[in-house]
């Protein structure tokens, strides 16, 4: 049972009680009869041959609430995609892929590169990106819960409790963060959020002052999760990263469009295990390397955006700083780790936060050195306004991909597995 403390300041939704999930299913139920829900995946070809997704796939089919599904599918040619198809004819719920590396989607985003609106990097957040826009353009969801496709613990309770929260027409939530404990196989996980986040939030106000941004991303108890959901309207405005800080660039944009009471955290799993990426401290292009530049730099730019003047002083500081209190949270998880009879490897986690430290500095150097960079995607209110049929232009490219390989989701086809 989790506690009910309420720290910081965003509302955090707790499960005290475990309610049981048919409970949730109903009452769901009852909400989507007025406000439909809608689910977005984005995924790698590679995750439908894993064994997360086919998990997902089975806990999806017995959920009745959904009105849409839409997937992102990144890194596909034509047979995978066609694999993918197949693979998602078991879903009892209307559903669309995305294929964003098929040619009728990329010849909407070279139209959009010709007038600078498409996404600079290939990703996660491009994918999130296009199926956002694809929701929008289909109106066939109000409100939108979205979770990563690598999820080795899902349970359908998992999307039951993140939806929620909009879903409810008595809740006044414009979005949700999910958080969990990050504990998995007798060991404590989640080395960038409780190494790198945390500290570096900390070091932040301690060089800086107070300051209301810090301390609205200070209240999350899980920043990093890759599980969220929003109304609908939220997708109009947000602009997000298409680098590997999109979850910190989402946060951030939401702090700056809404009021804080509109915006919640829940607790959606007592554990949580997923696709653990390499620390790679030797190559800062790749892994959880450049993933705490990125997550660095997104914080940089949105402090500057309130008006914090950063110098190459500034930033060592924060590193000094950083690299102290890093240390103290190893001690504290260790400390928290034996009590629980779980393992952490003090030795790997210094590793993980020298190799943070470094890259604080480097972010700080790429932030002074590329000062016009322009790291978010545009809003889809400002791509309509540039293209005034996009979205019709996105439903008829995603329907003509599915009518031309003739997949007809009536029809439950055997799944046949790509060769590996």
């Amino acid at each position: 049972m989790g506690d009910f403390y309420q720290n910081g300041i965003i509302t955090t939704l707790h499960n005290l009680g475990q309610r049981p999930i048919l409970e949730m299913h109903q009452d769901l139920l009852k909400f989507s009869r007025t406000r439909p829900l809608g689910l977005i995946l984005p995924a790698l070809f590679t995750e439908l041959e894993g064994k997360a997704l086919p998990l997902i796939l089975n806990e999806l089919k017995t959920v009745p609430y959904l009105n849409q599904i839409v997937i992102g599918l990144d890194r596909a040619d034509e047979d995978q995609y066609r694999h993918a198809l197949n693979f998602f004819s078991e879903l009892p719920q209307h559903f669309r892929i995305l294929w964003n590396d098929g040619p009728r989607l990329k010849a909407i985003d070279k139209q959009l590169e010709k007038l600078d609106l498409a996404p600079k990097e290939y990703g996660k957040g491009r994918n999130v990106w296009y199926c956002m826009g694809y929701v929008l353009a289909s109106k066939k969801a109000e409100s939108v819960a979205l979770h990563d496709c690598d999820i080795t613990t899902y349970t359908k309770e998992l999307l039951a409790r993140l939806i929620y929260p909009v879903a409810n027409p008595q809740f006044n939530y414009e979005f949700c963060k999910g958080y969990y404990a990050r504990v998995a196989n007798g060991k404590i996980n989640g080395r960038v959020s409780r190494l790198l986040v945390s500290p570096l939030i900390q070091a932040l106000k301690a060089n800086l002052g107070q300051m209301d941004y810090l301390d609205y991303m200070d209240s999350f108890r899980y920043p990093l999760a890759g599980e969220f959901s929003f109304r609908r309207d939220v997708l109009n405005d947000i602009r997000i990263p298409s680098d590997w800080g999109l979850e910190v660039g989402v946060l951030s944009e939401m702090y700056r469009n809404y009021a804080n009471n509109r915006l919640c955290q829940v607790d959606i799993a007592d554990n949580y295990d997923h696709k653990h990426q390499t620390l790679s401290a030797n190559d800062d292009t790749k892994g959880l390397s450049k993933m705490s530049i990125d997550i660095a730099k997104g914080m940089f730019r949105k402090l500057a955006t309130q008006g914090v003047i950063f110098s190459q002083e500034t930033f060592r500081s924060i590193k000094a700083t950083y690299f102290r209190k890093a240390l103290d949270v190893i001690e504290n998880c260790h400390n928290d780790a034996i009590m629980n009879g779980l393992r952490l490897d003090v030795h790997e986690e210094e590793k993980a936060v020298e190799t943070f430290a470094q890259n604080i500095i480097k972010a700080g150097e790429i932030f002074t050195a590329v000062p016009m960079e322009r790291p978010f995607m545009p809003s889809w209110n400002r791509v309509v306004s540039a293209i005034p049929d996009i979205y019709d232009q996105l439903i008829e490219a995603v329907e003509n991909d599915s009518r031309e390989f003739q997949i007809s989701q009536s029809v439950v086809k055997p799944l046949k597995r790509a060769p590996r």
